[in-house]
């Protein structure tokens, strides 16, 4: 941890998001440049139609491609020393690529490298890359732990009842797992979102017509051969923009990525909300404080800090949904320092789900006190009774139900009373006489195995 870092991404928490280096640091995006800039000229030597660049021997070949997946901190230091005298950063990759092959058999092909580019036909290739790895190899195998471990929980807990709350007030009845299972639900729709996510790339030029190209080589099928190169990447090809690829694509994952995002807020303050019901408890862990001056105190920081790492996920992602497809007429440059941030908007989202995961494993579901809450709300059995009353045809159900519960504290002996005291057939009579706080609970147990995937037999 480097306590003269800036950013706490890069100070206190850099061994929680060190996993994303990889793909959003300034190395990793000098490392993506320099490995569209050889694929693009290994692209051009293979082309038939591009006759100008020579067929490269396999030794040669390797050498090309050991420039990006052998790409150390030396090489990008060079590059970056380089670029303090071009004053540009992909200019400055050109010239070290260069520079790698001015004393090999390569050097005659040195000024193939970014043959007919422009800087953004390397950069939109490099992010989609980048976004492409820190989504599908860190963000996303994060994200499914966190849902992984809440359907465990969802299934274990499934027929546990608990007393609903909505708009702070006892209501009916329902089970942890089946309020579980309502954000692993939630999260798994917006996985599906996200695992289809297209990461656009294109390489058609300064304008994104092909000019150079075309003035280079008439005859050859430039859209076919940028389609072909994109796709070999392992990107999906845009084939009509201006000089800078839209973007529109990267607001459609940012956008995805803070819906998953704000279902995890509700969900932390959901479980803040439990905790602070005494629903669940957490474990004490040797040698922590919760208080600088309270000692009891056992806080349910984790899911605090989740808050707050969403909502700064949130904030960078919303500005980069909005600012980067828009750019004046063919381009300008008002994208080029927002995207340096994409890495930011998910690094906060990983943090988040880590403190998410950390809060959940801390707690545990108190059942005693469960089960004091519901016997302490027989009122809630309202409900059932009215609704019953209107199967039987009495008269202003609701309203004698509403006289006799609202804002009343309703004992087991009261309801059950009423209950007796109502013209109702036998058979829905003993039904209600025998309902519970504790046994209202629906289908909520059922409901559960449409989430986590576990089939049961009805709990009825």
């Amino acid at each position: 941890m480097s306590l003269s870092a800036i950013s706490p991404l890069d100070g206190r928490y850099a061994e929680q998001t060190a996993a994303l280096a990889p793909s959003f640091s300034e190395g990793a995006l000098i490392r993506f440049r320099v490995q569209v800039e050889v694929r693009w000229l290994l692209a051009l030597s293979a082309h038939p139609s591009v006759d100008g660049v020579r067929a490269f021997a396999p030794d040669e070949v390797s050498r090309l491609q050991n420039l990006s997946s052998d790409f150390s901190e030396g090489d990008a230091a060079r590059v970056k020393e380089i670029e303090r005298t071009t004053r540009h950063d992909v200019k400055a990759v050109e010239y070290f690529i260069k520079e790698k092959l001015a004393e090999t058999s390569l050097a005659d092909t040195r000024e193939w490298v970014h043959f007919a580019c422009t800087s953004e036909d390397i950069n939109n290739l490099a992010h989609a890359l980048m976004l492409q790895g820190g989504i599908q190899n860190v963000w996303l195998p994060a994200v499914e732990k966190l849902v992984a471990d809440v359907a465990a929980q969802a299934d274990e807990q499934r027929a546990t009842p608990m007393l609903s709350r909505t708009h702070g007030q006892t209501a009916s009845p329902t089970t942890v797992g089946k309020e579980l299972a309502v954000f692993v639900a939630r999260w798994n729709r917006q996985l599906e979102h996200i695992r289809a996510q297209q990461y656009l790339g294109k390489i058609n030029g300064a304008v994104g017509n092909f000019n150079a190209h075309v003035a280079a080589y008439p005859n050859a099928p430039w859209p076919q051969i940028s389609r072909e190169f994109v796709e070999g990447l392992g990107l999906s090809h845009n084939a009509l923009t201006t000089q800078i690829e839209p973007h529109d694509w990267m607001a459609e994952l940012f956008h995805a990525l803070m819906r998953f995002n704000t279902i995890t807020l509700d969900f932390c303050r959901d479980a803040w909300t439990y905790v602070s019901l005494g629903y669940w408890k957490q474990r004490t862990v040797a040698g922590e404080v919760g208080s600088s001056t309270m000692p009891h105190k056992v806080n349910p920081i984790d899911f605090e800090n989740a808050e707050a790492n969403i909502g700064l996920s949130n904030a960078v992602l919303e500005h980069l949904s909005s600012k980067l497809p828009v750019s004046r007429l063919q381009r300008d440059l008002s994208d080029s320092s927002a995207i340096r941030n994409i890495g930011v908007g998910v690094a906060h989202s990983l943090l988040a789900l880590q403190s998410a995961r950390r809060g959940l494993g801390k707690i545990s579901v108190d059942e005693a006190a469960l089960r004091r809450d519901l016997d302490d709300s027989w009122e809630v059995l309202g409900e059932a009774v009215q609704t019953v009353m209107r199967k039987a045809g009495i008269e202003n159900p609701y309203e004698k139900l509403k006289e006799l519960t609202r804002g009343a504290a309703i004992d087991e002996k009261t309801m059950r009373a009423f209950i007796e005291s109502l013209e109702l057939p036998a058979a829905d009579k003993a039904r209600l006489l025998q309902l519970t706080p504790a046994s209202y609970v629906g289908l909520a147990a059922n409901l559960v195995s449409g989430a986590t995937g576990v089939e049961r037999e009805n709990l009825r």
